[in-house]
């Protein structure tokens, strides 16, 4: 981190796996770093005037609030999700609009699942098509929270994050299905879809086939590299994809993780599969089956370069701890 980058740090949501990083990293390099969260942090989202005292003065504000979306999509889990991420993004606009000092910089987070499957061509900031259903109305929701206010002494941006990479997240679910020697690719392909699934847009419907769906990702080092540079860049505002400029397919991601792992076997698993084991676990096969398919465009135009460019080190550095 720059020796430049100073000032009290405000991140909301900070238990989680993106927040506890990014809190651990300021405060190694010596920044006053006040958490927001439901439990395990200095001030909890119920508590308008702490929150308000902390933004008040702050360099910058983090927002990463927000159920994971690893689960199944139920009435009451979409509800909990759409929730967790507007009244958290809420919260933290009304304590920016009501301070009479306020961070230059409010960087929160979003997802690169705003845009459509992809596989004829990658999606960037300027002119990536918007996707539809569930998951992408509520990344657009999000961002409409985001910039909802007139906070005209803040700067903006919606962090689009790819896949993050890193050591625990989606990668240990990876791993032990890969020891297990189920590290193949995920094959998509036809599966019965109900009526209330279209309607409530959770219904993956058929698109990459035998592991051809696009796989993007940043590592968390990166994705930290990303918002000291925010804020050391004051002409960047707005969308901003966090992914690596060099996205994979599922087949090559599995078979790399497999070779950074030392398992020789790894089957492909076809979608009915998938379905019965997301079903066993809790999850949804869109995490694995759509194709995101995302180039860091405004990122590498403003000179950022990656730590982490391509995948495998990415990998090497994650499993090795």
């Amino acid at each position: 981190m720059s020796a430049e980058i100073d000032g009290r740090v405000v991140v909301g949501g900070a238990g989680g796996f993106m927040g506890a990083y990014l809190t651990r990293r300021y405060r190694e390099a010596g920044r006053e770093v006040v958490t927001i969260g439901r439990s395990g942090a200095e001030l909890r989202w119920d508590d308008p005037r702490g929150i308000g005292r902390a933004v008040d003065g702050a360099a910058l504000v983090v927002g990463l609030a927000g159920k994971s979306v690893n689960c199944r999509y139920t009435p009451d889990n979409r509800a909990e999700i759409f929730r967790s991420r507007l009244e958290t993004t809420a919260a933290l606009s009304r304590a920016i609009a009501a301070a009479d000092a306020p961070p230059p910089l409010w960087v929160n987070s979003s997802t690169a699942t705003i845009y459509r499957h992809a596989e004829d061509r990658p999606r960037t900031e300027v002119g990536g098509e918007i996707g539809t259903g569930f998951s992408v109305e509520v990344a657009k929701a999000w961002e409409a929270a985001l910039f909802a206010d007139e906070l005209p002494g803040t700067r903006r941006v919606a962090l689009r994050s790819a896949i993050v990479l890193g050591h625990g997240g989606v990668l240990g679910p990876i791993r032990a299905l890969a020891r297990l020697r189920l590290g193949g690719a995920q094959y998509d392909g036809r599966w019965p879809v109900s009526r209330a699934r279209r309607a409530a847009g959770t219904a993956h419907l058929p698109g990459a086939r035998r592991g051809a769906q696009r796989f993007s990702w940043v590592h968390i080092e990166d994705v930290a590299r990303i918002v000291d540079f925010l804020e050391a860049d004051p002409s960047l505002s707005g969308p901003v994809n966090a992914c690596a400029p060099n996205p994979v397919d599922n087949r090559t991601f599995m078979a790399l993780v497999r070779r950074v792992l030392g398992v020789r076997v790894g089957p492909p698993i076809p979608r009915p599969l998938l379905e019965i084991g997301a079903i066993g676990i809790r999850t949804e096969t869109e995490l694995v089956l759509k194709s995101r398919w995302v180039l860091p465009e405004r990122l590498q135009r403003a000179g950022f370069e990656f730590a982490y460019p391509e995948l495998e080190p990415a990998l090497r550095e994650a499993f090795s701890r």
